[in-house]
C-alpha cells in the first residue's frame, strides 16, 4: 500500500444493522406502495402516467405496482449474495420511473396531495434519494467499490 492509499473501514455492526433497517424500512414501503397501485390509489398513480407514455395508463399503473411489490419482497427476503444485485435492480427502478415525476411537475397534475409546482419539485428531489437509498441499503454501492479496487477492469467489464 502507497502512502495516501484510503482502505475502507470495515463496517461496524452498528452499520450493519442500520443497513439491515434501511433495506427492510425500503422493501416494505415498496411492498405497500406497490398494493396501493393496485387497490386504493390506483386513480392517483395513473395521473402520473405521462401522457406521451405508449401504453394505457391503468395497464402501467398494473404492470409497476407488480414490480414494487416484488422488489419490496427482493428486498425483504433477498439472501446477503443477492442483496447487491436486488439493489442495482430497485435503483434502476427509481431511475426508469422518474419520468412520471418529471411529467407531473410539467404538466401541473395534481396527485399524492401535490398540488403546487414547489410540492411537486421538492418530491423530485427524493428520487435521486431513493436511489442512493437502495444501493446503501443492499450494500450495492459498497460491492461496486470493493470489485473496482480489487480490479478495475475486470469489474467494468462484468
Amino acid at each position: 500500500m502507497l502512502r495516501g492509499d484510503v482502505v475502507a473501514a470495515p463496517p461496524t455492526r452498528r452499520s450493519g444493522v442500520l443497513r439491515t433497517v434501511g433495506r427492510l424500512w425500503l422493501g416494505a414501503t415498496l411492498a405497500l406502495a406497490g398494493t396501493s397501485h393496485l387497490t386504493v390509489a390506483r386513480e392517483e398513480f395513473q395521473a402520473q402516467v405521462p401522457t406521451w407514455f405508449p401504453a394505457d395508463p391503468d395497464a402501467v399503473v398494473v404492470v409497476s405496482g407488480v414490480m414494487e411489490i416484488a422488489l419490496g419482497a427482493a428486498l425483504l427476503a433477498a439472501p446477503g449474495r443477492r442483496r447487491a444485485a436486488v439493489g442495482w435492480v430497485v435503483a434502476g427502478f427509481f431511475v426508469a420511473i422518474f419520468p412520471g415525476n418529471i411529467s407531473q411537475l410539467v404538466t401541473r397534475t395534481d396527485a399524492f396531495g401535490l398540488e403546487s409546482d414547489t410540492a411537486r419539485a421538492v418530491r423530485l428531489l427524493g428520487q435521486p434519494l431513493l436511489v442512493l437509498w437502495a444501493l446503501w441499503s443492499t450494500g450495492a454501492w459498497r460491492s461496486l467499490r470493493s470489485a473496482l479496487a480489487a480490479d478495475p477492469v475486470v469489474a467494468l467489464e462484468r
